[in-house]
């Protein structure tokens, strides 16, 4: 299964997903994946999500992770198996204000930690991504970021903030990292884990005394609303954040604080 998914070129941490779903699948019945009935994964499922109030994604990612195994390893017929999907839950995200995002930068002393979350917040980009990062990411010129191989294994540009630019050569002269541009301060070379880098936003957030439930991806719905809110185009916004559709942009369009008494008709500027 590991080999399929390496072959669509999956990425690292959707096998890493798909796999531990298998995984609980396995242990839930004390059974191999290969030998668990269609009845008998739709009774898990629902034990996860009575139980376990685990996400609609998470459900998904089992179904997604058991179709593979099904069809594409054990070639098994998937329109038999097929199993229906449930509807997804329609949340806004928590959006901080731009007070509160400075209050957490200003508030974190620690200059990895600063450099790292201006850069999130500046750049709108996803927390592997900016995982991911390396020095030569950074075109100082152009101020822009390239993020390479991002979601669905896509290359693009994002902005680059100047004083994120700044924090970021203060942070490279103090740690001076050798491969990825925020690494473990203990093993050089090693790139900081998903869980290191949520937990550095979430104490941030507690330190700024920020109620509001905040993680690492709250920075990211803050970049896209405050974007939108000092009038950058929604398909400027589209193409930082590496949205496929223009649909998954469009909720912060329902979040933004837009002042609707500021806005000019065009009849108004013309001369009739």
């Amino acid at each position: 299964m590991i080999r399929e998914m390496q072959y669509r070129n999956y990425s690292p941490r959707t096998i890493e997903l798909y796999l531990s779903s298998m995984t609980k699948l396995q242990n839930f019945y004390s059974l191999s994946p290969d030998k668990i009935s269609v009845q008998q994964l739709k009774d898990f499922l629902h034990y996860r999500i009575t139980h376990d109030k685990v996400s609609t994604p998470t459900i998904n990612q089992t179904i997604s992770a058991f179709k593979i195994l099904q069809k594409d390893v054990l070639g098994r017929d998937w329109e038999k198996i097929k199993i229906k999907r449930p509807r997804r839950e329609y949340k806004l995200p928590i959006v901080l204000s731009t007070d509160e995002v400075a209050m957490i930068i200003k508030e974190t002393k620690n200059i990895k930690h600063k450099a790292l979350i201006a850069t999130a917040y500046s750049t709108g980009m996803r927390r592997e991504e900016v995982r991911s990062m390396k020095a030569s990411d950074i075109d100082s010129k152009r101020m822009l970021v390239n993020v390479v191989q991002g979601k669905g294994k896509k290359d693009r540009c994002t902005q680059l903030s100047i004083k994120a630019l700044q924090l970021l050569r203060q942070y490279y002269e103090v740690e001076k990292p050798i491969n990825y541009l925020f690494e473990n301060s203990y093993k050089k070379g090693i790139q900081l884990s998903n869980s290191t880098l949520g937990n550095i936003v979430k104490k941030a957030a507690k330190r700024a005394d920020i109620k509001k439930k905040v993680s690492f991806h709250t920075l990211r719905h803050c970049f896209a609303t405050h974007m939108l809110e000092k009038g950058i185009n929604i398909r400027v916004i589209q193409n930082f954040m590496g949205h496929a559709s223009i649909k998954t942009t469009s909720v912060y369009l329902h979040i933004a604080n837009i002042d609707l008494g500021s806005i000019v008709s065009p009849l108004d500027d013309m001369d009739i």
